[in-house]
């Protein structure tokens, strides 16, 4: 069992986008900040597979969840 924290990078990857810390930092950049009526996995930007991916990450309180709650607070910035 994988038992690590996943990073930043780690979700990047996961959603198959650039995951180096630059991309990451304009990705935030660029779709900042997130109104608080849209829920993250539902913003326009995503994919219907990453959505998919973000609300599974959270649904399922899985071991995304804390990562994926910490992008969601930078996205409201």
């Amino acid at each position: 069992m994988d038992t690590s924290k996943h990073t930043f990078s780690v979700l990047f990857e996961q959603l198959g986008m650039p995951s180096d810390p630059r991309s990451i930092e304009d990705f935030i950049a660029k779709h900042s900040p997130l109104p608080s009526e849209i829920a993250l996995q539902d913003a326009p930007f995503w994919s219907e597979s990453q959505s998919h991916f973000l609300e599974e990450g959270l649904e399922d309180d899985s071991d995304w969840a804390e990562i994926i709650d910490e992008l969601d607070a930078l996205m409201r910035h």
